[in-house]
Formats: C-alpha cells, sequence, structure tokens
C-alpha cells in the first residue's frame, strides 16, 4: 500500500488531540459513536465526483483509515467533478488520480491514514498501462482474494459494472466479519446509492425481484437505471460507455424486459432512458455533492453505530429535486 497520514483510531480510547479536534462532533452523536468511527477502515474503489465528495465527509468527520483504488491517469474529463485533482496539469504526472487524491485528503484531516492501494501485484504495471489506453478504466477490486477485503469495515464502489459489484458483494458477504457493501453512481443529472450492511437483502437478490413484487410507487429511476445497466452489460459496454445513439436499441431493451417481467413499459419514461445516455459518464458536481453526502450520513451511521441507516437505495434526480429512499427487498429474508 502507497500513502501516509495520522494514525487516527488505533487505540481503543480517544487521544487528547482527537478529542479536541472531533469537540462538536462528540457533542452530537457521543464519545462512543466517535471511537468506533475512529476505529473504522474504508475502502473506496473508483475516485468520481460522488465518491470525492464522500472520501471529503468522512476525513473530516475522523474515521480510522481510508484506502483509494483509481489507477487511471488524470485527464482533462476526469477533473470535471473531482475537486481533489489539483489544477496545475504540471501534477497530473506525479501519478494516478487515486494517487492525487490522496495527496489532498491528507491535508483535511492529518489525523487520518489515508492510503493508495495499486493493482494486485506484478499485474500493477499492466493495469495502468491498459488505464492509459482506456480512460474508463479502473483498479477492480473484485480481482483481489476475499481475505484482502478482511482489513475493511465498509466498502464503497463506483462506476462499475454490475457484474463487478455482485463479485465485490460476495466477497464481502462470505468474510467472517460483517463488512458493509455501499454503490454510488452519479449519470449527469440522476443519481443512485445502494447498501447492503448484510442485515439486508444483498444486491443479486435485490437485482433479481420481479418487478410486479416490488412495493407500489417505487422510484421510476430504479427501473430506468436497471434498463441501462443490462444494456451496458449484454452490449459489453462499460459504465457510461453509452450514448444517444443508443437509444432505439435501449428502447427495444426496454421493451423486451418490461415484456419479461409482465411490466408496462411506458411506466419507464423514454425521455429518461435518453437522459441517462445523453449523460455518458459526465457527473453534474451538484448532483455528486448530494450523493458524497447522503453516503457519508449512512456510512458513518453504520460504522458508529449511531442513527438508523436507510434501507437500501437512495435515489436524487434534479428534474424534481427529491431524494427518494426505496425499501426493495424480497419478502423471506435470505439465510
Amino acid at each position: 500500500m502507497d500513502g501516509g497520514g495520522g494514525g487516527g483510531g488505533v487505540g481503543e480510547e480517544l487521544t487528547a488531540q482527537e478529542t479536541a479536534l472531533y469537540d462538536r462532533q462528540i457533542r452530537v452523536w457521543g464519545v462512543d459513536a466517535q471511537r468506533r468511527l475512529s476505529k473504522s477502515h474504508v475502502l473506496v474503489s473508483g475516485m468520481t465526483g460522488s465518491t470525492v465528495e464522500f472520501c471529503k465527509n468522512i476525513v473530516l468527520a475522523g474515521v480510522g483509515s481510508l484506502t483509494l483504488m483509481d489507477d487511471r491517469p488524470v485527464t482533462e474529463n476526469a477533473i470535471q467533478a473531482n475537486f481533489l485533482i489539483p489544477p496545475d496539469e504540471t501534477k497530473w504526472e506525479e501519478g494516478s488520480i487515486a494517487k492525487l487524491c490522496c495527496d489532498s485528503l491528507k491535508e483535511f484531516n492529518p489525523m487520518v491514514y489515508v492510503s493508495v492501494e495499486k493493482g494486485k501485484g506484478e499485474n500493477a504495471l499492466q493495469s495502468f498501462k491498459l488505464c492509459l489506453r482506456n480512460q474508463t478504466e479502473r483498479s477492480d477490486p473484485s480481482s483481489f482474494e476475499e481475505e484482502f477485503f478482511d482489513k475493511f469495515d465498509a466498502v464503497v464502489v463506483s462506476c462499475c459494472s454490475l457484474a463487478t459489484k455482485k463479485e465485490i458483494n460476495n466477497k464481502c458477504r462470505r468474510r467472517p466479519k460483517r463488512i458493509a457493501f455501499y454503490t454510488v453512481d452519479c449519470r449527469g443529472s440522476c443519481g443512485e446509492i445502494f447498501a447492503d450492511l448484510q442485515n439486508y437483502a444483498y444486491v443479486q437478490e435485490v437485482i433479481a425481484l420481479p418487478w410486479r413484487n416490488l412495493p407500489r410507487k417505487v422510484a421510476k429511476l430504479y427501473f430506468a437505471m436497471r434498463v441501462i445497466e443490462n444494456f451496458e452489460e449484454s452490449a459489453g459496454r462499460k459504465p457510461g460507455e453509452i450514448s444517444h445513439s443508443d437509444l432505439p436499441n435501449v428502447l427495444a431493451l426496454q421493451k423486451q424486459v418490461c415484456e419479461a417481467q409482465s411490466f408496462n413499459d411506458s411506466f419507464i419514461p423514454a425521455s429518461l432512458l435518453e437522459r441517462l445516455l445523453m449523460a455518458g459518464t459526465e457527473e453534474y458536481p451538484p448532483v455528486c455533492a448530494i450523493l458524497g453526502g447522503i453516503l457519508g450520513q449512512e456510512v458513518i451511521k453504520g460504522l458508529s453505530g449511531k442513527g438508523d441507516p436507510f434501507k437500501n437505495f437512495f435515489f436524487f434526480d434534479t428534474t424534481d429535486g427529491k431524494g427518494v429512499i426505496e425499501d426493495i427487498t424480497p419478502a423471506t429474508p435470505p439465510n
């Protein structure tokens, strides 16, 4: 691992320096919650606009350690919603997006240990070369052995395929300790967060639920995101590797999926699918700020044990400016 910073959260008790630094938070959620947070370790894969907002929030809150994964080199497109990347282009040659974000985050709170996890062993150089050829490629934590995740209390992934999300979620669930799993994705003016705290149904069971069995009035964005994910997977595309020219094929898939689900395809507005396609890999900073804020709040709840986390999806769409929590779980809890 590459990085450095403070050693917050190493001891059983908060130090005098930690107590002074986190005084206002301790007044809100108590010393026990702050102690648990300061002993927690978080992995973030994919340094997107939403995850950098999240990282800022949990570093300021005083998480014990934060590990970043994103082997991509910096590009003009990458800095649009990532305020942790320095604007000076001469510094872009100094490392990957994760390395530059790591350097910036250390300045937010020296008490938190922030580090970078690179590609696996001798595959690291090959991973970086792949990133140079394909700017959407990120280091993939699903390629690590299951034991790798034992170091963390929470894992957050962004902008990766559904197959990768399933694989990481599975590996976290199979470990003897509880490892909370989160996904966050911003697609232009829309965003989605998913949480699996292992007390709830995990991602495979949620996505596999028949749509007719879902609660009434589920956010339309839930169905639209599933259609887009399905299209990217079936077409062999990476997340966001889509455009308006894909609309006819996406609408055909929408009709096919809805028929298979005995679902009225008019419930998923074509205009919403069109907006998601036109967004591509673009992120709107205001939406990223909202997603990162909500995700930070939820992860802090999960790690500190203070407050009830949401269950289990959060959606945001700028067209109505509303954040919606959806409980989408099987009728019978998994064994």
